[in-house]
């Protein structure tokens, strides 16, 4: 499989196809450690900072690449934690943009 990291988010219309669950292991298996599929719908990871400034700064970051690629994670934000959770609103599900996303966050 293709390194994700190389890829591009693109968007996709109401109505395109989620993944099934074989390719949402295939993906899942791309990306580094810590990301959870959540009811084959959703994928989410938990990262630790020192304090709330290091996590506000990481979320600074991903709002960046989330620009950058037209593909907007939503993200919760607390002392020393930032909660990433992807899926694509506009199937219902998941969808390769997802693991491109996750695969750069990681990146940052």
């Amino acid at each position: 499989m293709e390194d994700l990291t190389s890829k591009k988010c693109v968007p996709c219309s109401v109505g395109a196809p989620t993944l099934e669950i074989d390719e949402i292991k295939e993906f899942h298996k791309s990306l580094k450690e810590g990301w959870e599929v959540i009811d084959n719908k959703k994928i989410e990871k938990i990262y630790k900072f020192k304090n709330f400034k290091e996590a506000l700064g990481f979320t600074n970051k991903v709002g960046s690449l989330a620009e950058e690629e037209g593909h907007h994670p939503d993200i919760y934000l607390s002392w020393g934690k930032v909660v990433i959770q992807l899926w694509t609103y506009k199937i219902g599900g998941l969808h390769e943009n997802d693991f491109i996303l996750a695969a750069k966050i990681d990146e940052l």
